[in-house]
């Protein structure tokens, strides 16, 4: 049975083929038979008679650099009655505006199958929703106060401060053990920020990688190993890391069973979580998840196409 797929994403004429997680779902789901069309999250329009719009292009794609999309002219059409899935794959930042959308994703639920689940994708930004799973975690404080970080750092030596909502390793920064620049990091973080600032202790074993485990319906789908560019700690593929090969340790596979069940539950089927020296969770990734091309280039898995078997198979 072929499906009516709606991607709700950034442009996609300005995507990068080579890793795009959302492109390669797209090209999975064209290669089912699926119809695909594309949208951004600014047209989407809830009018007087509670039905939700969005001006949709349909699309097909191709895995050829500079010729990736034909895209037809926009349509106006009804997300609950045209659509059988919607893939919210926009990148974060998670604000206002995204909280938003899944608000009104959200009253289309019982007509349309929206992944992941937008109440609880809303309920489990990066950095909160990890907070549940403090025992795999390395010791966490979020604040918005200096004094507090002081007394944390008096205690854990050299930090990392990071936005409670940031994304793709924007804005981290690691912070001696002697506290410096620390008044002025809380002075624009709290300026730019109005919610409170996560900070750990500095991980040394982070040179080593970065792990990005991909679970699809709560069940490990295959893994990488992201080692920081020169230079830099962080590893973020966007930020210069390069991936390599990598299987899980017995802490990692604990940390997997452990939330798994919960994770299919909630309807979150497509979710990333980083763990660093085989043991400290540190994010659990569920707004626009990445990492499954390299995962499928390394161990020759299908990331992609077990995703659309976990999608079809909540449908058919």
């Amino acid at each position: 049975m072929s499906l009516k797929v709606a991607v709700q994403m950034d442009p996609i004429e300005n995507i990068n083929i080579k890793g795009d997680s959302s492109f390669a779902l797209m090209l999975a789901a064209q290669e089912r038979g699926h119809t695909l069309y594309e949208y951004h999250v600014e047209s989407l329009t809830l009018d007087a008679n509670d039905r939700l719009f969005a001006d949709c292009a349909p699309v097909t794609v191709q895995r050829v650099e500079g010729d990736h999309v034909t895209m037809g002219d926009r349509q106006r059409l009804d997300l609950g009655k045209d659509i059988d899935v919607i893939l919210m794959r926009q990148d974060p930042p998670f604000h206002m505006g995204y909280i938003t959308a899944t608000h009104l994703l959200e009253r289309i639920q019982g007509e349309t199958l929206v992944v992941n689940d937008p109440a609880n994708v809303r309920n489990a930004p990066e950095k909160v929703m990890v907070l549940n799973y403090r025992q795999f975690m390395p010791p966490t404080l979020v604040t918005r106060s200096a004094e507090e970080a002081r007394r944390f750092m008096d205690e854990h030596g050299a930090i990392v401060m990071k936005p409670i909502h940031g994304n793709g390793g924007k804005a981290i920064f690691r912070i001696p053990e002697n506290g410096e620049n620390l008044t002025a990091l809380f002075e624009v973080f709290n300026q730019t920020w109005p919610e409170p600032h996560m900070l750990q202790p500095f991980l040394p074993e982070v040179a080593t990688g970065d792990k990005r485990i991909v679970l699809v319906d709560g069940e490990v789908a295959g893994a990488i190993n992201r080692i920081p560019g020169e230079g830099e700690f962080r590893s973020n593929l966007a930020m210069g890391g390069s991936a390599e090969a990598t299987g899980l340790t017995e802490r990692e596979q604990e940390i997997c069973d452990a939330m798994g069940p919960e994770l299919k539950r909630l309807g979150l089927t497509f979710v990333g979580i980083d763990v660093i020296g085989g043991k400290w969770l540190t994010e659990i990734n569920v707004t626009s998840p990445t990492g499954i091309v390299a995962i499928s280039e390394f161990d020759g898995s299908d990331v992609a196409g077990m995703i659309w078997d976990a999608i079809e198979g909540r449908i058919f």
